[in-house]
């Protein structure tokens, strides 16, 4: 499990707990306490989704060798910049430079940033579904629906299941409120080079330093974007996780 840009929540939680009752272990990856880090909304530099996606597969390697873990029936999931590790960790081109031992057999990513076209459209035959809200201003539904159409397109298993009236964090049981520093990404849109490289709005320029990615940002994005819970939302969102991980981690199939 990968937590979002504000840390570990307690909706986050409540879905690893319920995994754990299902008999399926679990792991919180923990890279922002591992580089005391609290936060990046606002930022995002701090704890990029490039470190988050390596420490993930560190994670994978690292629990693989555990007696009690079965290593083909691992999978992973994340909310908000986590649903973006859980998202492209499924990207060829970057696990080509990881180099991992082992790989994940499903990917379930929340609301996670859409707001990337890859060059390089090259993804696992690993299972992605996406859960995102439709009135999600931080990270826009439109881009993942684009997205998994474009993986469709190609013969991916990839889905996407977009939830009426319900906002960023739909899953969670806040109120609705404004996160005053956070980004409005409804007008963002970059396109992602087969190394990884982001190139800026228009100028086509590499953001490879964080004040590059601050303009960057503040080419497209506003402040201000609205979450918290859709209590039926939330309710379809556990349903469909616990069917999912069952049948990618419980059953027989591979």
């Amino acid at each position: 499990g990968v937590a979002g840009s504000n840390g570990w929540g307690d909706h986050h939680h409540e879905f690893l707990s319920m995994y754990r009752k299902m008999g399926i272990a679990t792991l919180e990856l923990k890279s922002f306490e591992s580089r005391g880090v609290k936060s990046t909304v606002g930022s995002q530099v701090e704890v990029t989704t490039a470190m988050m996606i390596l420490d993930s597969y560190r994670a994978l390697d690292a629990i693989s060798k555990h007696p009690n873990i079965e290593k083909t029936k691992v999978a992973i999931t994340g909310w908000s910049l986590g649903g973006g590790v859980s998202l492209l960790s499924s990207w060829l081109p970057l696990i080509k430079a990881i180099k991992p031992k082992e790989k994940f057999v499903a990917h379930l990513p929340f609301y996670p940033p859409c707001i990337f076209q890859p060059e390089v459209l090259e993804f696992t035959d690993a299972p992605i579904h996406i859960l995102i809200g439709e009135l999600d201003d931080w990270t826009p539904a439109d881009a993942c629906v684009s997205l998994i159409e474009e993986l469709k397109s190609k013969n991916y298993n990839a889905n996407i299941t977009v939830y009426e009236k319900s906002h960023h964090s739909f899953d969670s049981n806040l109120p609705i409120e404004i996160a005053e520093n956070g980004y409005r990404l409804n007008d963002c849109m970059f396109k992602m080079r087969g190394d990884g490289t982001i190139l800026m709005n228009y100028f086509n320029i590499p953001v490879v330093y964080p004040f590059l990615q601050k303009i960057a940002l503040g080419l497209c994005a506003e402040r201000g974007p609205t979450f918290g819970g859709n209590e039926i939302s939330r309710a379809k969102a556990f349903d469909f996780s616990k069917d999912f991980m069952k049948k990618y981690l419980l059953s027989e199939q591979k």
